[in-house]
């Protein structure tokens, strides 16, 4: 990734852990993954903040291409099982079988997937979705 690249990530990363929301900064990670394509992570947070918007269906196609690109990514296959379950697409339980493998071989990561987690349930209280991945993941 390219110096403005990075910086542009930078900065949205920074408004959204600052409390921006989701809505303000999701043009921000549009034009990250336009300008860094094969970028996971820009792939992953646009997919996050689809799915904050209530965009279920683009949160799938970008969390799907997220995953493809970091099939290791955690929060990517987290945000792919949201999106499928907001679908009523299948193949959730794989993401979180996967996910649980990862966490598994990785438990140190645990603690940022769960902060991501209570982070979304701030952020759009009573997400059915969100509530369910949470339970599935003993989180």
């Amino acid at each position: 990734m390219e110096s403005s690249q990075e910086n542009l990530f930078d900065q949205a990363m920074a408004r959204y852990q600052a409390g921006a929301r989701a809505a303000e900064i999701l043009p921000d990670f549009l034009k990250i993954t336009e300008m860094a394509p094969r970028q996971a992570a820009g792939w992953t947070c646009l997919a996050w903040l689809q799915l904050l918007c209530d965009q279920p269906e683009e949160a799938l196609r970008s969390a799907r291409f997220a995953v493809k690109l970091s099939p290791q990514d955690p929060q990517a296959r987290i945000n792919l099982s949201l999106a499928l379950l907001e679908t009523d697409s299948k193949g959730v339980r794989d993401q979180i079988q996967m996910v649980q493998q990862v966490l598994t071989m990785a438990p140190q990561i645990s603690d940022d997937l769960k902060g991501a987690l209570e982070d979304g349930l701030v952020r759009r209280p009573g997400w059915k979705a969100l509530e369910k991945v949470k339970s599935w993941l003993n989180f």
